[in-house]
C-alpha cells in the first residue's frame, strides 16, 4: 500500500477500469502526430537548454549546456607535471572503461593474441551495462531477419543513424547472442531450450532476449568473470584524465589518476579504446537518471580534446518510465519489459492515453504532455507522474507472471511496501541514454589514428533515438568489434617512441582565443554531489 492515502484512492480508479483497459488496443500515432508531439514536449527540442560550441572539432554545433562546460573546460593536469619517459604500464591495447563494451573488447583482443589492459575509475562492471534490465535484441527466429531488424532500428532512430553501423549491429546480433550463450549467460528459455523472445517499443517482431529483468547484470557478470579468468589486467579505481598522443598525432596511451590518492600514472599503448559509457549523472535539464554513479561523459571529453569528432551529441534518451515515487528510488529504471508484458500507461482518470509500445522518445513526450498541457498527471511530493498499471500483467497472463518474468521490479518496489502485482506504480521520464557520442566508422575507429570507441560513448549507431534492447546489443557487437580491430592495428604498430601531451596547450589556446573557456575541470569523473562536506 502507498503511504499517502490519496494515492491509494487514485489507485482504486485504475483498478476499476483495469478490465476495460486490458481489452483496449490503443491506436498508434501517425508520423505527423509524432513529429508535432516531439517538437512540443521532448526535452531535446528545448533550445534554451543547449549551448553552441566555440572551440574544437565540433565548433558551431549545439550540445547540452552541462556538456558544453566540460568540453570547453580545463584539463585536470598540467603537461609539465607528467613524466612521459618512464611509463607505469605498457600494453598493446589500452581499454578505458570496465563495462560491457570494454570487457568485450578485452576478450577479443586477448583472443587475438595481444596484450590488453582495462582501466576503470570504479570497479569492473560498475557500468550502465549492469543497470540494463529489459533485454537484448537479435533477429534469430524464423519469422524475423536482420533486414527487418534494420528497418525497425533505422526508423526508430528517425533515419539519422549511419547505415553501415546499423547494418553491422543487426547482422552480428545472432552471433552475439550465441557468443554470450556459450560464455554462460543464463537467457530465459523454453523447456526445449528455445530462447524466449518478446516485443519491445518500436519492434515489429518478438526479438528481445532476456534473463528475467536483470539481463544487463547477468551479461556483465559473465563478461567480468571471463576477463578475470583470462588474467587480463584490470586497474580499478583509476581514471583516464587525458589521452596521450605520439609525435605523429596517433593515440598512444593515457594519463591515469588514482581516484583515492590522486597520483598520476602513465599507460603507454599501441592502440586505445574509449569505452567509458554515458552521461546521465550530468542530470541534463534537472532530470533524475537511471544511470550508474560514474556516468559523467568522460569519454566524450577525452576524445574531443585530442580531435575526435562528436556526432548527435545534442540528442539524449529520456526513458519514459523512471520511478516517479517513492523518493528512495526516484528516477530508477522501470524496464520497458513491464510494458511489453502488457502493463499500460494510465492517467489520473484511469484512462489509457497512448499505445504502450511506441518508441521511447514518443512515449516520454506523451507522458510529459499528459502531466503538463493536459493536466492529467498524479501529484506527489516529487512532482507529477503517470500510472503504469502493473497488475494488468497478471490480469492478462495469470498469477505468478510478475514474479517469474520481472522479479527485480517486484523486489525493488516491495522494499517500500508496494506490491506491483496488486498496485499500479508511478512513473515519469528519467535521463537514460546518450544517443550521440564519438563519431566512429564501422571498425570503431574515430578520426584520431589508433583511437577507437565502443558502447554508449560512440554515436551514429542509434541515430536520434534508440530502441529497447539495442544498447546491450551495441556494447557486445561494437565492443567485440573494437577489440578485434584495435588488436589488428596494434600488431602492425611499433611501440610509440615519443609520447606527448602537446594537445592540452593547443586546446587551451583555442579556448582562450574563442573566449569560450568555462574554467570547469574536466573530465568530471564523479557527480558534483559526490563526497560533499557537511
Amino acid at each position: 500500500m502507498y503511504k499517502v492515502e490519496k494515492l491509494n484512492e487514485l489507485a482504486k480508479v485504475v483498478a476499476a477500469k483495469r478490465a476495460e483497459n486490458a481489452a483496449l488496443e490503443p491506436r498508434r500515432m501517425t508520423a505527423e502526430e509524432k513529429d508535432e508531439l516531439l517538437a512540443n514536449f521532448h526535452p531535446d527540442y528545448k533550445q534554451d537548454e543547449f549551448t553552441v560550441l566555440s572551440a574544437g572539432v565540433n565548433k558551431g554545433d549545439k550540445v547540452p549546456t552541462q556538456l558544453a562546460a566540460l568540453l570547453q573546460g580545463k584539463s585536470r593536469i598540467n603537461a609539465a607535471d607528467v613524466d612521459l619517459t618512464a611509463p607505469d604500464y605498457d600494453t598493446d591495447v589500452l581499454i578505458i572503461g570496465g563495462g560491457g563494451a570494454g570487457a568485450s573488447a578485452a576478450i577479443e583482443a586477448d583472443d587475438a593474441g595481444v596484450k590488453a589492459m582495462i582501466v576503470t575509475k570504479l570497479r569492473i562492471g560498475d557500468a550502465n551495462t549492469m543497470m540494463a534490465e529489459g533485454g537484448i535484441q537479435a533477429a534469430d527466429k524464423p519469422n524475423d531477419s536482420p533486414a527487418i531488424h534494420f528497418l525497425d532500428a533505422f526508423g526508430g532512430g528517425h533515419f539519422a543513424a549511419k547505415p553501415e553501423l546499423v547494418k553491422k549491429l543487426v547482422t552480428k546480433a545472432p552471433e552475439a547472442i550465441q557468443w554470450l550463450n556459450k560464455l554462460g549467460v543464463e537467457f530465459d528459455k523454453e523447456a526445449d531450450g528455445t530462447m524466449v523472445t518478446t516485443h519491445g517499443g518500436g519492434t515489429s517482431r518478438k526479438r528481445m532476449h532476456a534473463a528475467k529483468d536483470y539481463s544487463g547484470a547477468e551479461i556483465m557478470r559473465t563478461l567480468r568473470d571471463e576477463v578475470i579468468n583470462r588474467g587480463i589486467p584490470v586497474i580499478d579505481f583509476t581514471a583516464a584524465v587525458e589521452i596521450i598522443l605520439d609525435d605523429k598525432g596517433r593515440a598512444a596511451g593515457a594519463v591515469l589518476m588514482n581516484m583515492e590518492t590522486k597520483e598520476l600514472l602513465v599507460a603507454r599503448a599501441k592502440t586505445v579504446i574509449i569505452a567509458t559509457g554515458g552521461a546521465g549523472r550530468l542530470h541534463y535539464q534537472g532530470f533524475p537518471t537511471s544511470n550508474h554513479y560514474g556516468a559523467t561523459a568522460d569519454g566524450l571529453i577525452l576524445g574531443y580534446r585530442v580531435g575526435a569528432k562528436l556526432l548527435y551529441a545534442d540528442t539524449l534518451q529520456y526513458h519514459p518510465t523512471g520511478t516517479g515515487y517513492p523518493e528512495q528510488i526516484f528516477g530508477a529504471l522501470v524496464t520497458e519489459k513491464v510494458r511489453s508484458l502488457g502493463a499500460k500507461l494510465v492517467n489520473i482518470d484511469g484512462d489509457v492515453f497512448m499505445h504502450p509500445l511506441e518508441t521511447r522518445d514518443v512515449t516520454a513526450a506523451s507522458i510529459i504532455r499528459e502531466c503538463t498541457e493536459r493536466g492529467k498527471g498524479i501529484e506527489t511530493t516529487l512532482g507529477k507522474s503517470i500510472w503504469l498499471d502493473t497488475p494488468m500483467i497478471e490480469y492478462i497472463h495469470g498469477e505468478g507472471t510478475i514474479e517469474k518474468r520481472i522479479p527485480a521490479m517486484m523486489r525493488m518496489f516491495g522494499k517500500y511496501g508496494i506490491d506491483i502485482r496488486k498496485e499500479p506504480i508511478l512513473v515519469y521520464p528519467t535521463l537514460h541514454y546518450q544517443n550521440g557520442g564519438l563519431d566512429i566508422s564501422d571498425d570503431c575507429a574515430t578520426g584520431v589514428e589508433n583511437l577507437y570507441a565502443a558502447g554508449e560513448v560512440a554515436g551514429g549507431i542509434h541515430g536520434r533515438n534508440r530502441l529497447m534492447g539495442n544498447s546491450l546489443l551495441d556494447v557486445i557487437v561494437f565492443g567485440r568489434n573494437a577489440g578485434i580491430y584495435a588488436a589488428a592495428k596494434a600488431k602492425e604498430t611499433a611501440a610509440p617512441a615519443k609520447l606527448t601531451l602537446d594537445h592540452i596547450e593547443k586546446f587551451n589556446n583555442e579556448l582562450a582565443q574563442s573566449g569560450a573557456a568555462s574554467g570547469v575541470a574536466s573530465p568530471m569523473l564523479l557527480p558534483h554531489y559526490a563526497r560533499k562536506n557537511k
